[in-house]
């Protein structure tokens, strides 16, 4: 038996004299008639915890098998030997803070044997076959109260803990002193079950220490997710009609929860004076949501205010920072936050001013009303100044090595959270686009009296009207500059001159395509086989790329006289016979049926990718999308956006976390799909979004989405 667990024969002697001193072996390695066969890990006698009652004597153990060479030792009694070890079977008492209660993984208990156990359970199943089929018991599902009864699934204890026990017999009361009675070890006091329900329900985030107030740690905007966005019938504010279970009885969620995201820290029913005040004892259900509605506006409105402090102080103060760029590109990258960051202030004090003034809040429609149409203003000047915004930072990104190393060192300071700063600089654009969502819960919750329903949804109108003068803003902006630029590129040469710049005109879409046939506009260039399309809302224009800034025209359509389609692969034959097909993988093909001199005219094209040929195709279809619309919106899949993307081309849509989109359409790793808060549609990644399983959700989501656009009206 020595030679499969050592090499030494000093091991093989030790090992061999452990088992026959101290589990009772006679010197063929047999147990000893009399003894109870042990099946479960044994302690050795300098971490024992108790021994036996010296009232119930046991059989004298007889001496060892005489080895030459060792001297003579005291005979011990195992704890697996004593009357309450006995009276169990054959498990083994140890103290209790030395016990893991928790259940483990898998039942075998050899898992959670010792070395010493293990070579025990092996050699006795050799001799005593017999033994496997006994039933066994995990010491994970074991444990002492203080009657010395076992026990199942106490929460464990740590080893640290658990030595504090094991300490000299001059601690105060926190030794276990052995005697020569089987003593049962004092269990620590259970936890107390919880004050209010909310400690018990599931929470999005780790457990922080109420100080008694949402401001005495706050967190940045960017870390959590208001209740209010959810838009399935069981959001997480539900939870609290639940009553509180010393288990912490957990529903499934219904909702996405998307995983960088923490719920505010404190809730309405868990500040002091509402438990004090003892309202929750006789407040409705429906009142106990509207108040947590409210109060979610108060507290996310802090953690934003908070999280744009740090934007002024770290970044826009930092001396370091301003010497990395001209005054030009500071104005475009900070733009007007300080009004931004002084109407959150005034918002937040007359929300605060609300809360302080009753347990209980009447109403605060009035406030988000008056502050949307009179104080918000400043987000309409920031949003409006996005695109130059994204612009600056991208130039200073690729080009300033200066301002790169400044704003990496800043973003390690412990105040940013380990955020970049491009996280700040978005906040207004995502606190603004969320606030119809948190108006609009208020609304939900105000039903049940006519007057508070009222004015929930003349605020929500107003907030709504808000939203849009911002993305409007945004839009023109963008637009007024890009057909500028644009005008300026464009050279018609021969063809007939088309004014580009008006009011109602954008661009969708813009990119290099390869020309596969020679048509009659690109014969006298056709060593080239590129051309360069610029596809407006309402024009597409045909041109050959001369430079970076440059555009020769050949061709333009209106963009109802434009047909596309997909060819069929026979169709792309080659005189010979063989297929194109294969070395062009994307093509389709573009009909101007009434091109710039009246004439139809037929373009083959061909994309590098699955994913750009199809949004090609749905840009130049946009006519007829707009006709037809959506019709089966329950019926197709959502996702929810999980970080923010910002749109790097024309057909692309930029998203905010947390943004619902319902897909239209899928390829090749890109989603084309439409924002439920406002309709618009356009292209993003597939990663930055993560589907929405559930069909309750879905459908809460589509009929949020309707009733929305008809109650706002904007």
């Amino acid at each position: 038996m020595s030679q499969r667990y050592s090499d030494s024969s000093l091991d093989e002697k030790l090992l061999e004299y452990r088992f026959h001193a101290e589990l009772r072996l006679d010197a063929n390695g047999n147990p000893t008639p009399g003894l109870p066969m042990v099946r479960s890990s044994l302690k050795a006698r300098a971490n024992a915890a108790f021994e036996p009652d010296a009232s119930e004597p046991l059989p004298p153990p007889p001496p060892p098998s005489p080895t030459p060479g060792d001297e003579e030792h005291r005979p011990i009694i195992l704890s697996t030997q004593s009357p309450a070890a006995l009276k169990m079977g054959t498990q083994q008492l140890i103290p209790k803070s030395l016990a893991v209660a928790s259940k483990a993984k898998t039942k075998s208990p050899a898992r959670h044997q010792s070395f010493g156990a293990a070579v025990l359970s092996k050699e006795a199943a050799r001799r005593s076959p017999q033994l496997l089929s006994a039933p066994s018991f995990s010491l994970d599902d074991m444990d002492m109260d203080t009657t010395g009864n076992l026990k199942r699934n106490l929460r464990t204890q740590s080893y640290r803990a658990a030595m504090k026990g094991l300490g000299p017999p001059s601690s105060k009361g926190d030794s276990v002193q052995l005697g020569p009675k089987l003593q049962a070890l004092a269990e620590e006091a259970a936890q107390p079950p919880a004050r209010y329900p909310a400690k018990n329900k599931k929470t999005l985030g780790r457990k922080r220490a109420h100080k008694g107030s949402f401001k005495d740690d706050p967190q940045l905007y960017q870390e959590i997710r208001e209740r209010g966005l959810n838009t399935s019938q069981e959001s997480d504010d539900d939870i609290l009609d639940e009553p509180s279970s010393p288990g912490g009885t957990r529903r499934a969620d219904t909702t996405i929860v998307v995983k960088s995201y923490r719920p505010a820290q404190l809730t309405w029913s868990q500040l002091p004076e509402v438990l004090e005040s003892g309202v929750l004892d006789t407040l409705s259900v429906e009142e106990r949501k509207r108040q947590e509605a409210i109060f979610e506006i108060l507290t996310s409105e802090f953690s934003y205010l908070h999280s744009l402090s740090i934007l002024v102080t770290e970044f826009l103060q930092s001396r370091e920072l301003r010497a990395t760029m001209t005054q030009t590109e500071h104005h475009h990258l900070f733009s007007n936050i300080l009004d931004v960051m002084s109407a959150s202030q005034k918002f937040f004090e007359a929300l605060e001013q609300r809360h302080k003034a009753q347990v209980c809040v009447e109403d605060i429609s009035d406030i988000l009303e008056d502050h949307a149409e009179h104080h918000f203003h400043a987000y309409v000047a920031y949003c409006s100044n996005e695109v130059y915004q994204q612009r600056t930072l991208q130039k200073l990104s690729n080009s300033n090595a200066a301002f790169r190393e400044v704003l990496r060192e800043i973003e390690k300071q412990p105040a940013c959270g380990g955020l970049p700063m491009i996280s700040f600089l978005i906040l207004p654009m995502q606190r603004v686009t969320r606030l119809p969502l948190l108006t609009d819960t208020l609304c939900l919750k105000t039903k049940g009296h006519p007057e508070r329903y009222k004015a929930a949804s003349r605020a929500l109108k107003a907030i709504s009207k808000l939203v849009k003068q911002c993305n409007e803003g945004a839009h023109k902006m963008e637009r007024t500059e890009q057909m500028y630029t644009l005008h300026m590129q464009l050279d018609f040469g021969k063809v007939k001159s088309l004014p580009l710049i008006s009011a109602s005109r954008w661009l969708l879409k813009r990119g290099e395509l390869f020309l596969l046939e020679e048509s009659s506009i690109f014969r006298k260039i056709a060593s080239r086989p590129t051309c360069y399309l610029f596809l407006f809302n309402d024009v597409l224009v045909v041109t050959k790329k001369k430079s970076e800034e440059s555009y020769l025209v050949q061709d333009y359509a209106q963009l109802n006289h434009v047909q596309v389609r997909k060819p069929d692969p026979s169709e792309l034959s080659l005189p010979g016979g063989s297929s194109r097909s294969s070395s062009v993988p994307y093509p389709f093909e573009v009909n101007l049926l009434h091109n710039s001199e009246g004439r139809e005219e037929r373009i083959l094209l061909s994309s590098d990718s699955a994913s750009d040929r199809a949004r090609w195709i749905t840009a130049l279809t946009y006519k007829e999308r707009q006709c037809q619309g959506i019709t089966n919106k329950g019926e197709l899949p959502q996702v929810e956006v999980t970080k923010a993307y910002f749109a790097k081309q024309a057909d692309e849509i930029t998203l905010q976390q947390a943004d619902v989109v319902l897909v239209l359409q899928e390829e090749d790793g890109w989603l084309h799909g439409e924002r439920l808060r406002d309709g618009e549609t356009g292209w993003f990644p597939e990663s930055f979004a993560h589907s929405i399983t559930s069909r309750v959700a879905v459908e809460g989501n589509v009929r949020r989405m309707e009733r929305l656009r008809v109650e706002t009206d904007v």
